[in-house]
């Protein structure tokens, strides 16, 4: 977990400090690192307002490690899905670090010009209200779909647009592999879990009765 953090920091870092915003570099035909920023969730999706979504990011990372952390202290959990939840949370992490830190410790200059670390004059924002970096883009195959088609005739297409980091992908290749290959464990907890709460409800109700008919028994003897 903490090394998927350390790789999806630096690489931001490293991106931030180096590429204009916009700039864009092909590594192969089908591999581009392109620098870009967002307020939202994975792969630039937006959700309400910038304050919100980033206390709902250090609020959802500190439930992970809790969950994490009680996981820990159990032997009949698979390691598979212990690797999957701890890289969910380093996924959660590493943007949630964005949001709180980057417009404090980065300014944004105007391209070509590169953002600096630790500017003199501050960052681009205040706390909690930093974007998340951004930066690669795998644009598979593309092609102009025919005249003839309703809507989206002559319209250029380019699979797959989302650019994103290392932590989305962290993030979402988990959540794929428990979906995939843990449905019929994750099943088998919520299971678990409903049947403890039944048993705890039943014990505190056997407990209200022994109390009620206790002090029953107390009135008849007065």
């Amino acid at each position: 977990m903490v090394l998927v953090i350390v790789i999806d920091q630096a690489v931001k870092i490293w991106v931030k400090t180096h590429f204009y915003y916009g700039e864009e570099v092909a590594i192969t035909s089908w591999f581009r690192l392109l620098f870009i920023e967002n307020n939202g969730m994975a792969f630039g999706m937006e959700l309400g307002s910038k304050l919100m979504l980033t206390l709902f990011r250090i609020i959802a990372s500190c439930a992970l490690i809790y969950y994490l952390w009680q996981l820990s202290n159990r032997n009949d959990i698979p390691r598979g899905y212990m690797v999957c939840i701890a890289l969910i949370t380093a996924g959660a992490l590493g943007n949630a670090i964005d949001c709180v830190a980057y417009g404090v410790i980065f300014n944004s200059p105007v391209p070509p010009q590169v953002a600096q670390l630790f500017p003199p004059d501050g960052g681009y924002t205040t706390l909690f209200n930093g974007r998340v970096v951004d930066m690669l883009y795998f644009p598979l195959c593309e092609w102009n779909w025919p005249q003839w088609m309703p809507w989206i005739g002559g319209n250029h297409f380019v699979f797959f647009q989302p650019i994103f980091n290392v932590a989305d992908a962290s993030l979402c290749v988990s959540v794929f592999v428990l979906i995939l290959f843990y449905a019929r464990f994750l099943a088998t907890l919520t299971s678990d879990k409903k049947a403890v709460e039944e048993l705890e409800q039943v014990s505190e109700e056997n407990q209200s009765l022994e109390v009620e008919n206790k002090e029953n028994s107390q009135d008849s003897d007065e």
